[in-house]
């Protein structure tokens, strides 16, 4: 559902869907060993920064399917209408593009890549947590956070997880956190810092905006959260010079 990794196919019943948001951030694990593969490829074979970076940028897409950028698209969309509410809900299941969903695609991917091309070996290292630890926020908001329509994805998604799903994605983040504490304790706690601020205002912007979240809005938070967690990795590699 959330990757275009093959997989086999069979008809989604409620208890099928109990706890299938646990295994969320996975998707983000087999993305960071990708890029982890790609990175020991680029070093073997003397890969141009360029290509290296690109190549990067386009792993996540490639196995996403641009499932999440989908809903940051149409999520820029709806805050750049300045409508209602109610219109920019409407707005948020209009299959079509407006000209501020690609600028603003845009911005980020060239925002992003300039970030990624200045890590050093061991940033690149705990930038692969971050696809893992954003998609532990985006679950546990889907599960717990209020949502704006009573029909669509993440309310499906909210009413038939399982109570104890939202502890599961929390215990896992909280893992991949100390993980990155323990390669770098100034990184870590970038990381935490943005994942706490992060959530706590995707909750309050969502909840003035929209009058909650949405399948659209879930994916527009994972995107701006992997885009924060690269920048905070720059940032603490500049600050400090620790990689």
């Amino acid at each position: 559902m959330y990757s275009r990794i093959p997989m086999p196919r069979f008809r989604w019943e409620t208890e099928d869907m109990r706890y299938h948001l646990c295994f969320f951030p996975w998707v983000g694990g087999v993305i960071g060993i990708l890029e982890y593969l790609w990175f020991l490829g680029v070093v073997r074979f003397e890969i141009g920064p360029t290509a290296a970076t690109l190549i990067a940028l386009s792993i996540p897409i490639l196995i996403t399917g641009g499932f999440h950028l989908d809903g940051f698209m149409d999520t820029c969309d709806a805050l750049s209408s300045w409508r209602t509410r109610e219109e920019r809900l409407q707005i948020l299941s209009d299959p079509h593009i407006g000209a501020f969903a690609v600028i603003r695609l845009a911005l980020f991917g060239l925002i992003y890549g300039a970030a990624l091309s200045e890590l050093t070996a061991e940033g690149r290292i705990l930038w692969m947590g971050s696809f893992f630890l954003s998609r532990c926020l985006s679950g546990y908001t889907v599960v717990a956070f209020p949502k704006a329509k009573k029909t669509g994805l993440a309310r499906t998604e909210s009413d038939t997880a399982a109570r104890r799903t939202a502890g599961i994605l929390l215990l896992q983040g909280g893992l991949c956190i100390t993980w990155m504490m323990w390669r770098s304790p100034a990184a870590g706690g970038t990381m935490l810092a943005i994942a706490l601020l992060g959530t706590l205002h995707y909750r309050r912007f969502c909840g003035t905006k929209f009058g909650g979240i949405t399948g659209d809005l879930a994916g527009w938070f994972l995107c701006r959260m992997e885009l924060a967690m690269v920048l905070g990795l720059w940032a603490v590699g500049i600050l400090t010079g620790i990689f």
